[in-house]
């Protein structure tokens, strides 16, 4: 052959074979990879409605609220207000007969003080009820404000279960009546604290669901991060839409996301015709490249 007509081009053929192989066996044996199955991050959580909860009885559904006393009547009772009667200055007769009666000067400034005097009566009455409504007015409203923070107080002490749940029972390890855990929680599960799920497979979380096809993404961005994905799930487990970059994610490059996404888009889970049309899951992606 012409090309390895000298020894020179023999020579150089052999050399650039030799690194082609042994090129071809470091990437086979110290290539990238990565963990399968994933690492396994967190702890199953039970399922629960509060912060805390005594019992040995699981609830499947939110607890009914607790019975509580019957609220105060919001009605105001009225106030007793004594009626102020005006009193109409009433001239008396007196029994002497006037020498001065025919005095015109006299009549006139007798007249003018009862017109005073009447003045100030009705003046006075005025004001009285005035004050009598006001203090009526500010009565109430210190009522008021004693019945909502009353209302309040019982609602803290309740736990805040003013929930319109069906059932009873409860569950946890606190003297507190409820159920312990969280609402994404697994009824079966039996930790009471974390984010919830059901912890199948580590990096899964669907409430109870399971995931039944995990697709391995691309590990060929020679990056090392963590890429925590939001997923939207259908009632028959198919991932109908992912959004990688969720809160927790350690690396934002394009590569990592891009290679998550279509990861999660693959995923199956278990299906479940009572969950909600879009039901919201979370897939955790390790990328490690050696």
């Amino acid at each position: 052959m012409s090309f390895l007509e000298t020894k020179y081009k023999r020579k150089s053929a052999i050399i650039t074979a030799f690194i082609a192989v042994l090129i071809v066996v470091l990437i086979f044996n110290f290539g990238m990879s990565y963990f399968d199955p994933p690492i396994e991050y967190g702890i199953s959580v039970n399922f629960g409605t509060t912060d805390y909860g005594s019992g040995n009885e699981q609830p499947k559904e939110v607890l009914k609220p607790m019975t509580q006393e019957p609220e105060e009547e919001m009605e105001q009772e009225d106030e007793i207000i004594e009626e102020t009667t005006e009193s109409k200055p009433t001239t008396s007769k007196t029994s002497e007969n006037v020498i001065t009666q025919n005095n015109e000067d006299a009549i006139a400034i007798k007249k003018l003080e009862d017109v005073r005097k009447r003045a100030e009566a009705e003046e006075s009455a005025r004001l009285e009820e005035e004050r009598i409504a006001k203090e009526k007015k500010e009565a109430q409203a210190k009522k008021k404000r004693e019945q909502e923070a009353k209302r309040k107080k019982l609602d803290a002490m309740m736990g805040g279960l003013n929930t319109k749940g069906k059932a009873t029972g409860g569950e946890g390890d606190d003297n507190k009546p409820g159920d312990k855990g969280k609402i994404t929680g697994d009824p079966n599960a039996s930790g009471y604290y974390g984010v919830g799920g059901s912890g199948s497979g580590g990096n899964y979380h669907l409430s109870n669901r399971k995931a039944l096809i995990k697709p391995k993404p691309l590990d060929n961005c020679n990056v090392v991060g963590t890429v925590y994905v939001k997923i939207w799930v259908d009632r028959k487990g198919n991932v109908i839409a992912a959004q990688p970059g969720d809160k927790g994610t350690t690396e934002t490059t394009s590569c990592l996301l891009e290679s998550a996404r279509k990861a999660a888009m693959k995923t199956k889970f278990s299906k479940d015709n009572k969950a909600s049309a879009k039901q919201i899951g979370l897939i955790i992606y390790e990328f490690a490249p050696k």
